[in-house]
């Protein structure tokens, strides 16, 4: 009988004493079984004890966790937390050095408790490292020089306790004071400091920025991007990762206003081709903890296009009209006309016609395309862009699909619109980065305008897409679908540079895609939806009947097997096959191999399927343990227990027999072939059932065979 569920079956151990075994009653209350513990050893005072899991965790167990202890768990009888707080409360006071070090390293492996966590901040104990922080270093640093191991040690465990004992959120970061925050930024700002101290002066920092508003306001004061980058030239990761989130906090809390400033002032610094050079492309492998903060850094980044995203074009503004001037100047190089030169209609009649050359909607006032929000100015910018970085590139485009017929060009101008709020919604502009996302790309750290630069590949691939599917202006939409999945799968590849993403979306061209589709349209994990599913459960019937008859019609062709003698000599055979109303098995002896099919009047033995009770396979069956004589009637079922254990049990003559005879009886066939059959057959059927067979003419009669070859030499027998 098993023990009841709030029965527990732990170990307890206390220092010095043999381990406890004991059952644990969760009903009890926690504090009756500390009392029946420390009875067991004779200890006093009871209310002074806890257990905790006898782990590298040490959490205490309390009312709210006493659930998750398993059997089998080992747990320690300790000091209280109440206890245990108030004796770390007064060591980390000490006047000795070595004390004070043993105190703050036992405080900051305790501090992870939550449970102890809550008792040593009810005793203010906060307050009290903030001051240790703030001025109780002080005395020693004075004596830094003949002990800065010591000291590097004891700041290390004092932010490293203050670090866990905040990560509860049982305190506000409003409460601390200026003097704090300058002496943490003092410690980040320091070239040369403990690599410990510096790992917890950063986390500190970025907590600060993200728990309060008004201590961003006072860390930006202290802290400037320029004092970070040094941070990141470095050779520890755990450095360089909290140096970008302190980085990126900044970034996220800074007023719109202040963003731009940021970006531009990152630039300066040359942040990008130092993350690149130092973290992207050191020998070391990026943990998921850094790549989260690049993947973040990143979609910050991407943020800063939002602001002209979501910006309309003004029509009566001259200044962003004539960057439309300028995209028809360099595509067609159109000098400037005098004033004079030809009347007013005959200047907008060709400036009518290279607009729609250019592939705007609105060929009378292009201006008015920009006007839809995203991209809105956005895509106007990356045209410009690749108008003057890519020119040649951008003429051959234009000009490539101004010879074209009207209906088969591929609209430059249209394209670039609809392609730029496709890239802002495969990037995620404008969206707060993920808490736990880590997908980042390697490339967009490659280049200072990245953005615009995938623009300028896509835009080209689109081009290129379009002329692969011959596409007309009905098809706009089919094409940008393309367009999207070449640019979903090439990104899901992380190429590291902008030369490999051209080199990956070459390789996906449009015969590409459709074969990419065809495969994963025909993968099992395709067939999941319901009414597949539904489809494939209501054929599923129909192919194990045709298997079921397949089985049949050959137990009825018969089979001939190799006589086994006592002496398991083979020289003689037997021929066994299924009547044609499936009732009666007709068996008898053969001297030699017959050259076809045997008929039934020619084999003398007969057995009626109802006389056959069951069908055992393996080395169990009872046929192949008898010795001496069987009855006749049964010389049968030992020969043919002998050849199908002789028989390979995945061989087709053992699943067609094991199979018919299972059918014969109703019973379910479970062969390999079975299995192997069915996953064919109905695969088979379903493709043909969802096959697209739009536009195909069916013929009503079926087409001719063809002549049979001349020879059969092509034919290889495997067997």
């Amino acid at each position: 009988m098993p023990p009841p569920s709030d029965i527990v079956k732990v170990a307890i151990e206390w220092p010095g004493a043999f381990p406890k075994l004991m059952e644990i009653d969760q009903k009890k209350p926690l504090s009756a079984i500390i009392k029946e513990v420390c009875e067991g050893w004779s200890l006093g005072n009871h209310e002074n004890f806890a257990l905790q899991n006898a782990d590298s965790t040490n959490f205490y167990i309390t009312e709210k966790n006493r659930n998750d202890i398993k059997n089998g768990s080992i747990l320690r009888l300790t000091t209280s937390p109440s206890q245990m707080a108030g004796q770390l409360h007064e060591r980390i006071q000490s006047s000795s050095m070595d004390a004070k070090l043993e105190a703050l390293k036992d405080l900051a492996n305790s501090s992870r408790d939550v449970t102890f966590a809550q008792e040593f901040i009810n005793l203010d104990g906060i307050s009290l490292l903030t001051q240790m922080v703030e001025s109780g270093t002080e005395r020693y640093q004075k004596l830094q020089k003949i002990m800065k191991p010591c000291f590097g040690d004891l700041l290390s465990f004092t932010l490293t306790a203050f670090v866990e004992l905040m990560d509860h959120g049982i305190v506000s970061w409003d409460t601390f004071s200026v003097a704090f925050i300058k002496k943490i930024a003092g410690y980040v700002n320091k070239s040369a400091m403990d690599m410990a101290v510096l790992q917890r002066s950063l986390a500190i920092l970025e907590s600060m920025v993200l728990n309060s508003q008004d201590l961003y306001q006072k860390v930006a004061q202290e802290i400037t991007i320029g004092q970070l980058i040094p941070h990141l030239q470095g050779t520890d990761q755990d450095i360089q990762t909290y140096t970008i989130a302190v980085i990126n906090a900044l970034f996220l809390k800074a007023p719109e206003d202040k963003r731009q400033e940021m970006a531009h002032i990152l630039a300066q610094k040359q942040l990008r081709s130092i993350i690149l050079s130092n973290v992207i492309r050191s020998p070391k492998p990026i943990n998921d903890e850094m790549a989260h903060q690049l993947y973040v850094l990143q979609v910050l980044t991407f943020n800063l296009l939002e602001d002209r995203m979501m910006t309309k074009m003004d029509p009566q503004d001259q200044a962003q009209r004539d960057i439309i001037f300028e995209l028809r100047r360099i595509a067609f190089d159109v000098e400037c006309e005098p004033n004079n030169s030809g009347s007013i209609e005959k200047r907008k009649s060709m400036y009518t016609r290279d607009y729609k050359k250019l592939g705007f909607i609105n060929h009378v006032n292009p201006a008015m395309d920009f006007t839809q929000i995203p991209p809105g100015m956005l895509a106007l910018d990356n045209m410009l862009y690749f108008a003057r970085h890519h020119q040649d590139a951008y003429i051959r485009i234009v000009l490539e699909n101004s010879s074209r017929e009207d209906k088969h060009e591929c609209p430059f101008g249209r394209s670039s619109i609809e392609l730029t709020k496709m890239l802002c919604e495969i990037l995620k502009v404008g969206e707060l980065p993920s808490e736990n996302c880590h997908d980042f790309h390697p490339m967009f750290f490659t280049h200072d305008r990245s953005f615009e630069e995938f623009f300028c590949i896509c835009i080209q691939l689109l081009n290129k897409t379009w002329k692969e599917m011959r596409a007309t202006s009905e098809d706009f939409n089919k094409v940008m679908q393309v367009v999207r999945e070449q640019i979903m799968r090439a990104l899901t590849q992380k190429p590291n540079s902008l030369d490999q993403l051209k080199s990956r979306l070459q390789n996906l061209s449009y015969t590409e895609i459709l074969k990419i589709r065809q495969s994963e349209r025909m993968n099992q994990e395709d067939f999941q939806s319901r009414p597949i599913l539904e489809l494939r459960e209501k054929i599923q019937p129909e192919i194990m009947e045709l298997i079921k008859q397949q089985r049949l019609n050959r137990l009825c062709d018969g089979t001939c097997f190799r006589k086994i003698s006592s002496r398991r000599r083979q020289d003689k055979f037997w021929y066994c096959r299924l009547s044609p109303n499936h009732k009666v098995l007709h068996y008898g002896d053969l001297e030699e191999s017959p050259q076809g099919e045997v008929p039934h009047d020619s084999l003398q033995e007969k057995l009626p399927v109802a006389d056959i009770k069951a069908v055992v396979t393996g080395k169990d069956c009872p046929h192949m343990k008898e010795k001496g004589s069987l009855k006749q009637n049964k010389g049968w079922v030992r020969r043919l227990s002998v050849c199908m254990y002789l028989s390979s049990p995945v061989s087709p003559q053992y699943c067609v027999w094991t199979d018919g005879l299972n059918a014969l009886l109703g019973k379910e066939m479970t062969s390999d072939f079975t299995k192997s059959d069915m996953d064919t057959l109905l695969s088979m059927e379903m493709k043909l059932r969802l096959l697209d067979l739009e536009n195909i003419q069916i013929p009503e009669a079926p087409p001719p065979i063809p002549k049979e070859p001349s020879n059969y030499d092509f034919v290889y027998d495997c067997n």
